[in-house]
């Protein structure tokens, strides 16, 4: 009987343990397909829980989310990234403006049958995430917004360091420490070869990169139309009641945190965490602590 109880929690031992290691994770998630408006819309999909959309920020890709801060943010939630049309793996072309993203996310959401999600926008998808609180509320639960600036006037403007290795058609290393991390910091630039290392284990990833003028133009047209606010979107955030989350690291020189200082207590559910010694990526610098904080604000602020 003794033997016969052992073997049969070797039997469950490795059952559990095989359904388990078969769980699905950011390095080996497959990439789906769905048809929006005529474009295929690559997209990617793993986790359970709650949904969380990661809109992505100018030039990034499917490949280019530090893989350690998705799998952190999917054991709470189901994290589901995605290609803008034109972009990495998805055909088509790249709305011309910030309102028009805005509608293929929400003709991409409903194509993948979400009708209410969370929202985490990271620098140029942040902009995006800051059009669907206004234009699109009922479509958003909670915004997250990491390394990006609120619409409108800024006191703070980008940096000459950060355009010069942003434009060039491909980055290494050191123009990562620059663009995404605080390069004074040792302790930073190790994040950074460390997060690098995380995302360039995936094969191909430089391939789906866009890296021509034209490409990039696209981008920068529709920042600067959202930067220019025409349509009023920065005062109509201090309307919202979509509770928010801003994260920045102290050292962003494409958009520097102090920027949100005169907004944070005129939008009433906004909160701020400023990670130190940090740049434009700090969830790629501290993946487990930015994942927690997040997955704690989307727990615990209500909706």
């Amino acid at each position: 009987m003794k033997m016969f109880i052992a073997i049969c929690h070797l039997f469950l031992a490795a059952l559990f343990g095989s359904v388990a290691s078969a769980q699905p994770n950011a390095a080996d998630t497959p990439t789906r397909y769905v048809e929006v408006n005529g474009d295929r819309i690559a997209y990617r999909s793993f986790g359970q829980g709650p949904p969380v959309v990661l809109a992505n920020r100018m030039r990034g890709t499917l490949d280019t989310w530090d893989p350690l801060f998705l799998d952190q943010l999917a054991k709470h939630h189901t994290v589901i990234t995605f290609d803008y049309p034109g972009i990495g793996y998805s055909s088509g072309t790249l709305p011309a403006d910030m309102s028009m993203v805005a509608k293929f996310f929400s003709d991409f959401t409903a194509a993948i049958k979400l009708k209410r999600t969370a929202v985490l926008g990271w620098s140029w998808g942040g902009y995006m995430a800051q059009a669907l609180l206004v234009e699109y509320p009922h479509l958003v639960s909670h915004a997250i917004l990491l390394g990006i600036n609120p619409p409108g006037k800024n006191q703070l403007p980008i940096q000459q360091v950060w355009l010069e290795r942003a434009l060039k058609p491909i980055n290494d290393l050191g123009d990562e420490e620059i663009l995404f991390f605080e390069p004074k910091s040792d302790a930073s630039r190790v994040a950074a070869r460390l997060s690098r290392d995380r995302i360039y284990a995936r094969p191909g990833v430089v391939s789906k990169i866009p890296s021509t003028p034209e490409e990039i133009h696209l981008f920068l047209k529709v920042a600067k139309e959202f930067k220019e606010d025409e349509v009023g979107r920065r005062e109509q955030l201090t309307r919202t009641r979509t509770p928010i989350l801003i994260v920045c690291g102290d050292n962003d020189t494409s958009v520097p945190v102090e920027n949100w200082y005169p907004l944070i207590g005129k939008i009433p559910r906004a909160q701020l965490i400023v990670f130190p010694e940090s740049g434009h990526g700090p969830q790629h610098q501290h993946p487990e602590l930015a994942a927690k904080y997040i997955a704690d604000f989307l727990r615990y602020s209500g909706n």
